[in-house]
């Protein structure tokens, strides 16, 4: 799958789950990515590798690998909603960031 079509795919699940019924703003949609961020930080601090999968007893997957996938689903359902060209905005950051220097000027993180 390419990310133009995981956002095709992640944008029409949406949908047809009824998470797009009512208008929602850019900062509510940045805050469940940032939910799904977050949920990523307490999979590791329940102690779990970061490619471990398991599921809960309903049959749900959890894990750091679920949650990441989570916080992409959500940013290709963003992308979906505003037809942002995810993929080309990738390609020209990456471009962008082979031309800086090393760690940006020394920056810590």
């Amino acid at each position: 799958m390419n990310i133009t079509q995981l956002i095709i795919d992640a944008h029409k699940n949406g949908v047809d789950k009824g998470w797009h019924e009512k208008q929602r703003e850019l900062p509510e949609l940045l805050c469940l990515i940032h939910s799904e961020v977050s949920e990523v930080l307490e999979e590791h601090r329940k102690g779990y590798h970061p490619r471990q999968i398991y599921h809960a007893i309903s049959g749900k997957p959890e894990g750091i690998p679920i949650e990441l996938a989570d916080v992409v689903i959500r940013i290709a359902d963003l992308c979906g909603l505003h037809n942002i060209d995810l993929e080309a905005a990738i390609r020209e950051k990456m471009a962008y960031n082979k031309t800086r220097t090393y760690r940006h000027g020394n920056k810590i993180c």
